[in-house]
């Protein structure tokens, strides 16, 4: 079974940031998938599963709402690593190109009294937020965000580099 390309990106390398994760083309709609990667995996914390329930909600509604965004989102949702998001969106975009979107998104959560959509009749598990840990989380990440602007790395996932045999076999270092 062939790795799957999120599986490819060197988790031990990457740093929080924005990253194009894949491009695709659905008929004649060309559909980005982007990595926005609030922690460095295996190295900090992973963002609570309440507080990134709440932050779901929050950017979600924010980017919906969002005139210039709302009809190119498709999606917004939780990387199940619990370590950042995956954002879905119409065209092909740089991950600079969305710079301000996600920095506005975070910034955007510093001013919320209460989490949209978290009623019982709306949410699958609408006890499970954290409004307080959503603010530091979203603080945290657009602070890195706005020190780390013209780091490039931020920008670039690092891959895992896989040597391939002359039988077309993929070898993987232990």
């Amino acid at each position: 079974m062939d790795l799957i390309p999120s599986f490819s990106v060197d988790h031990t390398a990457i740093i929080p940031g924005i990253f194009t994760s894949r491009v695709d083309t659905i008929g004649k709609e060309i559909i980005t998938t982007y990595d926005i990667r609030v922690t460095k995996p295996n190295t900090e914390p992973a963002v609570d599963a309440a507080a990134m329930h709440t932050l779901e909600h929050l950017i979600a509604t924010y980017m919906r709402n969002d005139p210039e965004w709302k009809d190119e989102l498709i999606y917004w949702g939780p990387m199940g690593c619990l370590t950042g998001f995956y954002i879905i969106l119409k065209g092909d975009r740089s991950p600079r190109d969305i710079y301000d979107l996600i920095l506005g998104a975070f910034r955007s959560v510093e001013d919320s009294t209460e989490v949209p959509g978290a009623e019982a009749a709306n949410c699958g598990n609408y006890l499970m937020h954290n409004l307080a840990m959503a603010k530091w989380h979203a603080a945290r990440f657009a602070d890195y965000l706005t020190k780390n602007a013209d780091n490039p790395l931020i920008f670039e996932y690092p891959k895992t580099e896989r040597l391939v045999t002359d039988d077309g076999q993929h070898f993987y270092d232990s």
